[in-house]
């Protein structure tokens, strides 16, 4: 891992620890909290004491803009009660089984949990891989990709594989947007449209599940250099901003729908009016639209790249909230 990836890494670990400090603030003088010792919080609590105290300090603010906007959505967290207000961390893991919640708030007494999802200055939804191997469409959508796909992309990893076996780092590749880049983008998009296709309405609402996961959740996205927190609401199976026993959410949302039909999918264009050779759009009903970035995640070559995959449009009723601090 790089340097600048691990410092990526430990201050999003940090964030998490803060976001669930400032809840735990936030809430502690109106009824207890407990906050779970697992693993997930051993690594979190490491990561803060990394950071330094100016770090310390913005994260701590950011995270308190977040939570003030959450606890206006959501009463049963500041409800007054004699339960326990139970706040964990999840594993990483849990991302990979469909769950992208970091921060778990649950009040066992009446069966009720909410979750958060902590991006610390980037709002990538996923991380995912392609290789040879990978069957993107049985991962993604649970149809299995073609053997055509795994022809298509056959030639570029047979080249990665030899470039690995002589220990040819990525920068050294003169031509690797031409022929690796773009080569595996087609293959992935002829494969994408071929199960749209054959899976009529299926694949839209797949896709948003496999980046969002199964549960509903709230995203806060630090923004250190505007110095502002955003708060954006994922309420797609309607299980957030309920009412408590004794009031109503201060801010309401509305339900978003799902997508059901692709619209356009193809390299992105460009200021300059050329397309991108690295990332393509994803565009679909409701104005739900996703970017799909390929990359190396490492210096030298490995058979795989990655995606970095970015939520770039969505529906006009989707609840999001800023707070400057």
């Amino acid at each position: 891992m790089t340097t600048a990836r691990l410092n990526q890494t430990i201050q999003g670990k940090a964030y998490e620890y803060a976001c669930m400090q400032a809840i735990a603030d936030s809430v502690g003088h109106v009824r207890r909290v407990r906050i779970v010792h697992n693993s997930s919080l051993t690594v979190a609590q490491n990561a803060w004491e990394l950071i330094d105290d100016t770090q310390k300090t913005k994260m701590t603010k950011s995270a308190r803009a977040g939570v003030e906007t959450l606890l206006q959505l959501e009463p049963k967290i500041v409800e007054d009660g004699n339960d326990d207000l139970e706040l964990s961390l999840q594993a990483d893991k849990k991302g990979v089984e469909g769950d992208v919640r970091d921060v778990l708030i649950i009040r066992r007494s009446i069966a009720w949990e909410i979750g958060i999802s902590v991006k610390h200055n980037h709002s990538a939804v996923k991380h995912s891989r392609l290789s040879q191997s990978i069957d993107f469409g049985k991962e993604w959508f649970g149809v299995p990709s073609s053997p055509h796909y795994f022809d298509e992309i056959l030639p570029v990893f047979t080249r990665l594989n030899r470039l690995k076996s002589a220990g040819v780092r990525w920068g050294d590749i003169s031509d690797k947007a031409t022929a690796i880049y773009v080569p595996l983008l087609n293959a992935f998009m002829n494969e994408l449209r071929r199960l749209d296709t054959e899976n009529p309405n299926v694949v839209p609402a797949r896709l948003l599940e496999y980046l969002l996961g199964r549960k509903d959740f709230y995203k806060i996205i630090s923004n250190d250099a505007g110095k502002f927190t955003m708060l954006q609401c994922f309420n797609l199976h309607g299980t957030l901003n309920t009412a408590s026993s004794t009031s109503q959410p201060s801010l309401k949302v509305r339900g978003v729908d799902m997508p059901s039909k692709i619209y356009f999918l193809d390299f992105r264009s460009m200021q300059s009016g050329e397309q991108s050779q690295t990332t393509i759009q994803l565009v679909m009903d409701g104005n739900w639209a996703v970017s799909f970035r390929i990359h190396s995640a490492s210096t030298m070559v490995e058979p795989s790249l990655k995606f970095d995959i970015q939520l770039t449009g969505v529906p006009s009723s989707m609840f999001s909230n800023s707070v400057s601090w």
